[in-house]
């Protein structure tokens, strides 16, 4: 039994005691309030959720708007900001009528509003030498037509800064690109297996004190959610502690220990990783267990598309591990960082010597993308239809490890006693 299973979960009348008890409702008394959310490519209850937040403060605030913090992922139609919600047609004329739903706009400049700037000594010190460069730190505008700024979303162990939430719904939530490509990038040189799953890294540094410089008052819903969609834990507080907990939470919840490495990953996106960009994270929580010289299959028939937002640049470069383009900076510095990034991500660790590129796994997609764009990224190609996936479960013993629904969970090598 794993420690999620052992773990209690809420049912959904412990879940509306918690926001009546633990939910300040003076805190947000006649304050216009902001609720930042997630997309739909996280799991999380958000109807029940929602709900239970509307009712606690739609009576005492002044104003309850939604934006999805979406980072660079692509806008929502509000029927499926609605859906995501558990907004019905009827309610969204009737008592949720008042409530503004947005999407964070990543690239209109027009929409963007500066808040402060971490300078060359800034980035130098945080990245302990790795960056230095100046950085503007840019946020969605509208924050400031409200007087507190209210998370709500998932924690999980995260590729680029450790653990998701708190503050990554402000940076890279509603940000500008400038800081996002920074530390993001400064992920990829720490390395996906080294900042996977790290309660507090560089970048969570980068994060926390960036959305400090917001001049809106922060707070923040943090939970932790079981592998069947329900939850263990709602933590309430800024969005520094809330997410603190959260994440000592998510720790025991979502980082599998297993004895030993496997030469063969099969790691099954779920349907709501509909394009690689998001995807990648079958990748990223399973790298640290596939052997040296292993292969890790991407397996999504469902998944057509490489990015709706990123997917010409990356078509451009590649998948490359890191010290290919840091070999080769010169060549490759004008490119988005943070799609660089996603690019060593989804790679993995490697070399890059004398013009030879050496990833330690293969890294190959059982997609709906055809075999010569895969080969053309740089990336193995499978025929999804040619995999029995059943072939593949309990054969961890013949080092073959089947992951059904990936992308949430981070596997690890469970350290050898003597």
């Amino acid at each position: 039994m794993t420690e999620s299973e052992k773990l209690p979960t809420l049912n959904n009348g412990q879940v509306y005691d918690w926001f009546e008890t633990e939910v300040p409702a003076q805190e947000f008394a006649g304050k216009r309030v902001l609720l930042l959310v997630p997309d739909t490519t996280r799991t999380a209850p958000m109807p029940l959720l929602f709900d239970a937040i509307h009712r606690r403060l739609a009576p005492v605030v002044r104003k309850l708007d939604v934006m999805v913090a979406l980072g660079t992922h692509p806008p929502m139609p509000e029927s499926e900001i609605c859906r995501m919600l558990g907004i019905s047609l009827e309610d969204r004329s009737g008592r949720f009528q008042d409530v503004g739903l947005f999407n964070h706009e990543w690239q209109a400049a027009d929409q963007l509003m500066r808040v402060g700037e971490f300078t060359e000594k800034d980035t130098r010190e945080i990245s302990n030498g790795l960056l230095s460069v100046h950085v503007p730190v840019l946020v969605n505008a509208r924050v400031a037509e409200y007087d507190r700024l209210l998370v709500l979303g998932p924690v999980f162990p995260h590729e680029v800064v450790g653990f998701s939430g708190g503050n990554k719904y402000f940076f890279p939530g509603i940000s500008g690109p400038d800081l996002l490509n920074f530390f993001h990038w400064l992920a990829a040189l720490i390395t996906n297996v080294e900042i996977n799953g790290r309660k507090y890294t560089p970048v969570r540094n980068v994060v926390d004190r960036a959305a400090a410089m917001i001049p809106v008052e922060r707070r923040c819903v943090a939970f932790v959610v079981a592998l069947d969609g329900r939850l263990h834990g709602l933590f309430y507080g800024t969005p520094e502690s809330a997410w603190s907990d959260a994440a000592d939470l998510s720790a025991r919840v979502h980082i599998k220990h297993v004895p030993r490495s496997f030469r063969l990953v099969v790691s099954c996106a779920p349907p709501m990783y509909d394009d690689l960009w998001v995807a990648g994270k079958c990748m990223y929580k399973l790298e640290p267990v596939v052997a040296d010289g292993g292969e890790l299959i991407i397996y999504a028939p469902h998944m057509k598309e490489i990015s709706p937002t990123h997917g010409r640049v990356i078509e451009e470069i590649g998948y490359h591990v890191r010290d290919y383009f840091t070999k080769q900076w010169d060549r490759f510095r004008h490119y988005p960082w943070g799609v660089l990034a996603h690019s060593t991500h989804v790679k993995g660790l490697g070399t890059y010597e004398d013009g030879v590129e050496q990833p330690r796994i293969q890294v190959t997609l059982a997609t709906g993308l055809p075999e010569t764009v895969c080969r053309r990224i740089n990336l193995g190609y499978r025929d999804p239809a040619s995999l029995d996936i059943e072939s593949y479960a309990n054969r961890e013993q013949e080092g073959v490890l089947l992951v059904r629904k990936a992308g949430e969970q981070l596997y690890r090598v469970r350290a050898s006693r003597c």
